[in-house]
């Protein structure tokens, strides 16, 4: 019965070692990506620029740098990213969503644009097409319906 005990316990804090050092894991903070590849002169002054503008929070500003540099650079995934993360910080998440999926797609081999913290919430960019699923929702059974969930 003691050993037992004892060894409960060392289970016990185990587990606890091992949970706290799960629960540590801190996400990196997000930047703007610089831009790579053949693009103009101007979408990386452009880019500099928004990267400025978002590192000291002046997302409105950060926002229209960005939104230039997608326009001088429509091909880069890296364009796309960064102005995803501006709109994503000014709560236009829906917008956001849709150029953080291109950029996805226009960065097939971009580990840091498809492990992005900001990219993660939206699922799988392969499956943009696919109809989402609903989380599910338990429902209550109603009382006196006859049937499960009260449908």
């Amino acid at each position: 019965m003691k050993q037992t005990l004892q060894q409960l316990l060392i289970l016990g804090v185990v587990l606890a070692l091992v949970g706290t050092t799960a629960c540590s894991h801190k996400r990196k903070p997000l930047v703007p990506l610089v831009l790579e590849g053949e693009v103009r002169p101007h979408a990386m002054v452009l880019t500099e620029q928004g990267t400025q503008a978002y590192q000291t929070q002046q997302f409105e500003e950060a926002k229209h740098y960005f939104e230039e540099a997608v326009a001088a650079a429509p091909q880069s995934g890296q364009a796309h990213y960064n102005y995803a993360l501006a709109l994503n910080a000014l709560g236009n998440t829906e917008v956001a969503r849709r150029h953080f999926l291109e950029a996805a797609d226009l960065a097939p081999g971009d580990k840091i644009i498809w492990d992005s913290p900001a990219l993660s919430p939206y699922g799988n960019p392969e499956n943009k097409n696919k109809a989402k699923l609903q989380p599910y929702s338990p429902r209550r059974s109603s009382f006196g319906t006859g049937t499960p969930g009260g449908y």
